[in-house]
């Protein structure tokens, strides 16, 4: 058993995201005119299906226009898909029992089909539920297609809110993205710089040694900082930072004149973690702190590294449904999880078996340990939150305007706050999905409250104990395809070195083969070694591909400054 579960650190707050205001303005301005013109309407009952297609506003935020415009049609498509099925199977049947089955099985393909295309936040959790509350709604067959058409309503209206500021900042995300990579790189130079500083001292403080010791010792001390500077937390975080900005930079659409200037500056990223010897952080936050807003894109040095954006863009990707093959375990954990929770709720005589089945499904993550921690957060978050439901409670109920108001604030409030950590951003979810319940009709706060709690505890529960039943034994072998990844691609690399006359943009193509082998490599290292019941990973094997790894990205960029001095 290599997992342990962590009680320290896991409420810990996190800095704010760079646009923690952006998702949370989008999903009020995207829930409010429809919810405002039911609340006209005097048709608040109807304001699930128009909070599906509203709610798509919480993805794709980081995305490109262009591509958030397509992520935003499928997630859209996707909402509706799963709303469509949840009505259809709760107008044919009313047991509780099919239909907690249904909305189990629903999750586990949601939580596979976000994780295999990386939809990113808030993921599955959204879509599971919407359906999972709308299987226990009174529905008729001919009363599903104008839910649906309500929903699809509400999400074009929310497809045209998340475009909209491309506008005024066409190229935002894009920018965002390479000024985190500065940024990172920023960091690990300074960290990388200072260590090596310390080492400095220590061979000064060992000068009285014999030649022979002190070469010995210059040798541990150099293979130490190597490892250092290869392994470090700031080293990782710097190399994933690169390959998102370059994830975000070579997504489909026109290369502009401004997308080509923030290549560049990506590459000088890229040589900062090759060379931060020869690098300095200061120009690199200069140029981070220049992208902000819709100023010139700084000119960085011209590199022939940029040839290999073209090969790479040339090539064809991996289609998502690959991965769905490593993702069964995570999906059948779903299934069971969401499947048990909702039936304990059920025998335990809750009314709305669909909150332990929600809460089930939102703790699956890369591990038994990350799963652990989300649960924990998922909840103290809602306990905090059904607190915060009783004292806003009488306010709500003061009419159908204040309950949509209140539900505006929370629905702010919760975008605002889940970056931080996920608990926090859980203490206005709760009261906001309490909130929605009543706008067919205000209802008992005691009980409301006291379903909330007990189907937080079960869904918690009983969707971790099926966590640890079901082993995930191919995390081992991700690591093992990882790891032969980063080995070819490094061999390959290395013969390009060797070559006197390499293809044009051959090398800087198998550079970011590398470096992205890398960074998959440490992913599938992190998420193995927090499951249950698996076996010894390869770990002096991972530490020397990544060591390695990193020294040949680092020759690449001799190469290059070498080539460039002959011409």
């Amino acid at each position: 058993m290599n997992a342990r579960l962590p009680l320290t650190g896991v409420l810990r707050l996190g800095r704010p995201s760079d646009i923690w205001f952006k998702p949370a303005l989008s999903v009020v301005v995207a829930v409010a005119p429809p919810n405002l013109t039911l609340l006209a309407l005097g048709r608040l009952d109807l304001a699930m299906y128009t909070m599906a297609g509203s709610l798509c506003a919480l993805y794709a935020h980081s995305r490109p226009y262009a591509a958030r415009a397509r992520v935003l049609a499928w997630v859209l498509l996707g909402m509706v898909t799963g709303l469509g099925v949840a009505l259809v199977a709760a107008s044919l049947t009313g047991s509780a029992v099919v239909l907690v089955t249904v909305g189990a099985l629903l999750a586990a393909v949601q939580k596979a089909l976000c994780d295999a295309t990386r939809i990113g936040p808030p993921g599955h959790v959204i879509l599971t539920f919407i359906s999972s509350a709308a299987l226990f709604a009174p529905q008729t067959l001919a009363q599903v297609p104008g839910h649906l058409a309500l929903a699809l309503a509400a999400g074009a209206w929310a497809w045209l809110v998340c475009m909209a500021p491309g506008l005024l900042r066409p190229h935002g995300p894009e920018r965002r993205a390479t000024a985190h990579a500065l940024l990172a790189a920023a960091a690990y130079v300074e960290s990388r710089n200072a260590h090596a500083g310390l080492a400095e001292a220590s061979r000064s403080a060992q000068a009285g040694r014999t030649e022979a010791s002190r070469n010995a010792h210059a040798g541990r001390t150099e293979e130490s900082r190597s490892a250092h500077s290869d392994l470090t937390p700031e080293s990782r975080t710097a190399h994933t930072a690169v390959q998102s900005a370059w994830h975000t930079l070579l997504s489909r659409g026109a290369r502009s004149e401004t997308r080509r200037a923030l290549e560049r500056l990506v590459v000088r990223a890229e040589i900062a973690l090759a060379a931060p010897a020869d690098t300095d952080p200061a120009r690199l936050r200069a140029w981070a702190r220049a992208l902000r807003g819709n100023g010139p894109v700084p000119k960085a040095p011209y590199d022939d590294e940029l040839l290999g954006v073209d090969v790479e863009l040339a090539l064809t990707a991996h289609p998502w449904w690959r991965a769905l093959g490593p993702l069964a375990p995570i999906a059948v954990r779903t299934a069971l999880g969401c499947a048990l929770a909702g039936y304990a709720s059920l025998a335990l005589g809750v009314g709305r078996p669909y909150w332990a089945l929600v809460t089930a499904a939102s703790l699956y993550q890369a591990n038994i340990t990350l799963t652990w921690s989300r649960g924990v957060q998922r909840v103290v978050g809602n306990l905090v939150g059904v607190l915060v439901f009783a004292a806003v409670v009488p306010l709500a109920h003061l009419g159908a305007a204040a309950l949509v108001l209140c539900c505006l604030a929370f629905n702010f409030g919760a975008e605002a706050l889940i970056a931080r950590n996920y608990w926090l951003g859980s203490i206005c979810v709760t009261p906001m999905a309490l909130l929605i319940t009543e706008f067919a009709g205000y209802q008992e706060p005691g009980r409301l409250i006291t379903e909330r709690l007990v189907d937080t505890l079960v869904g918690a529960v009983v969707g971790f104990l099926a966590a640890v039943a079901v082993t995930n034994r191919r995390a081992g072998d991700r690591v093992e395809r990882a790891l032969a990844a980063v080995e070819g691609a490094r061999e390959r690399t290395a013969r390009l070195l060797a070559d006197p006359r390499p293809a044009p943009g051959a090398l800087d193509h198998a550079r970011r083969v590398l470096a992205a082998a890398l960074v998959d490599l440490r992913a599938g290292v992190e998420a193995a070694s927090g499951e249950w019941w698996q076996r010894a990973l390869p770990q002096e094997r991972v530490v020397h591909a990544e060591r390695n790894g990193h020294r040949t990205l680092a020759a690449t960029v001799r190469h290059h400054r070498a080539e460039g001095a002959d011409a």
